[in-house]
């Protein structure tokens, strides 16, 4: 029975909070937050145990959780190394790996630590949006094992598995460039649909009337966080570059469709893209199959 230091008590750090409670992973949860209102929060919601801060809560654990905005996360992750026992863990659950990865590869204590991305989460943030079940079925990447000891790994295994993740595995440029298209660049082009239509909004005040489930689902990611999802764009700029340059350069072809009245090809990039319904359904599949083997 472990202690367990949660760094960032919001959606992410506090959703496993609550599930971990639920288990025998650990007896005592400490909470850090630079924030001393989600502090209070967090303890109010009974998401961690006790607040600390950063080295006293660092020092008390066996298992430290690094779930905080990614530029934050590469500034003081040595620090937490110097701080971390020996034979305790510290797991890092940032969007963004290369980066900090790459901060942290030097340090003494290195084999200490896992590079984790768990693929979870909804629009919202701070303790109050932590909620059971979060990562139940999802996917967790863990980044250059190869530089973790058995020990950590073992524990960051353990962790995810009672959190009901599937793991995988890859190297932190691997990660960053996957993730820039199936992640970074659909959060983008929410953000963007939602400036496109509250600019038009300005002089057509009967634009909300008309939207429908399906503006709505697409534009949701646009209430994320800002403090959250500006430093994971600045972290992975060039590959989101370079899948911003694809994304418009098919934005392109559909508008020059559009303009030439060109129903073929416009009907023909539709049909192309219907294709993405083959890699969606092999994860619905996937997931039943999880969750008939759990029933």
């Amino acid at each position: 029975m472990r202690n367990v230091t949660v760094i960032g008590l919001g959606l992410i750090g506090g959703s496993m909070a609550l599930d971990l409670h639920k288990s025998r992973f650990a007896k005592h949860f400490i909470g850090v937050d630079q924030n001393a209102a989600h502090g209070e929060e967090a303890l109010r919601l009974r998401l961690v145990d006790e607040v600390k801060n950063l080295e006293e809560g660092v020092r008390a654990a066996e298992v430290v959780i690094l779930a905080i905005p990614v530029n934050a996360a590469r500034k003081i992750i040595t620090q937490i190394l110097d701080w971390l026992p020996d034979g305790s863990t510290l797991i890092d659950v940032g969007s963004t790996k290369r980066g900090i990865c790459a901060v942290a590869k030097d340090h003494p204590k290195r084999a200490q630590y896992v590079a984790c991305h768990p693929i979870a989460g909804t629009e919202f943030s701070g303790p109050a949006a932590a909620h059971y079940g979060l990562f139940a079925g999802k996917v967790n990447i863990i980044c250059d094992q190869e530089l973790s000891n058995k020990l950590s790994l073992g524990v960051a295994h353990e962790l995810f598995d009672v959190l009901d993740m599937q793991l995988a595995y890859m190297d932190s440029d691997e990660h960053d460039r996957h993730i820039a298209y199936v992640s970074h660049l659909s959060h983008i082009t929410s953000f963007t649909l939602g400036l496109t239509v509250l600019d038009i909004e300005r002089n057509e005040k009967n634009i909300f009337n008309m939207a429908g489930s399906g503006f709505a689902s697409t534009v949701r990611l646009a209430k994320s966080s800002a403090d959250m999802w500006t430093p994971i764009f600045e972290q992975n700029a060039e590959n989101l570059t370079e899948a911003l340059d694809a994304y418009i350069e098919k934005l392109q072809v559909f508008r020059e469709a559009i303009v030439s009245k060109d129903s073929n090809k416009t009907h023909e990039l539709i049909k192309r893209g219907n294709d993405i319904r083959r890699i969606l359904d092999g994860i619905e599949l996937k997931n039943k199959e999880k969750n008939g083997k759990h029933n």
